[in-house]
């Protein structure tokens, strides 16, 4: 029964093993530029797509913590949020390390790059406010800003490297991997490494989660059940 009820922690290491294994040794397209960099796909894309998923957890736990009023959900919003940052912070230092050797610099003036600095950089003012010993006017006002960080993520993210000049694929009107270079076999690794990656962050915030719970439970008993 233990098996069956932790069975997507068993496959997010299955999937791990797995991207890593075929990250280091699978076939990958020689393109140019690229050549073997292109492996860091599995790692650096799955990691944003993970902060992402993560993040957006969180904004949902943020709403629900203030339209029910409970103390957990606002937890829960806080932990995936620090787990998001996380994956953020490594899907920088793994993009500076491929920018280094296909770009040419490991931080060149780019709106993608400097827009995932931005979001860690916003993401880490939010958990300033966490430091109130109010655990109530904790939540409340992290769940607000949870809102704004969120939208901002979005804004530097997605939307404006889209509408302007951008060296990522698939912005500022570059072609994106699918169009020219993401084959069949990286399809078959890169998908699942995305799913591996969320799934070990959701598990590292079920962690923190229940660690939090457990150290504050005497205030939450006490404010759930006022």
């Amino acid at each position: 029964m233990k098996v069956i009820k932790n069975w997507w922690k068993i496959l997010s290491i299955i999937l791990l093993i797995f991207a890593f294994v075929k990250g280091f040794l699978g076939k990958v397209p020689r393109l140019p530029i690229l050549n073997e960099t292109i492996r860091n796909l599995y790692f650096h894309v799955g990691m944003w797509f993970a902060m992402i998923a993560l993040m957006t957890g969180s904004v949902v736990y943020a709403i629900l913590a203030l339209t029910k009023n409970k103390i957990s959900f606002g937890i829960r919003s806080t932990q995936l949020a620090s787990v998001g940052v996380l994956m953020g912070s490594l899907g920088v230092l793994t993009g500076m390390l491929w920018g280094n050797y296909t770009w040419g610099s490991p931080w060149p003036d780019d709106p993608k790059i400097h827009g995932a600095a931005l979001t860690v950089l916003i993401y880490l003012s939010y958990f300033r406010l966490l430091k109130i010993s109010d655990i109530e006017k904790r939540i409340v006002l992290g769940s607000a800003y949870n809102f704004f960080a969120y939208a901002m993520m979005i804004l530097f993210l997605i939307v404006y490297p889209r509408i302007t000049v951008s060296l990522h694929p698939g912005n500022g009107g570059n072609p994106g991997f699918n169009n020219y270079d993401l084959d069949n076999s990286m399809r078959m690794v890169f998908y699942p490494a995305i799913l591996g990656w969320i799934l070990l962050g959701i598990w590292i915030a079920q962690i923190r989660y229940r660690w939090k719970m457990i150290e504050n439970k005497k205030i939450i008993n006490e404010i759930e059940n006022d």
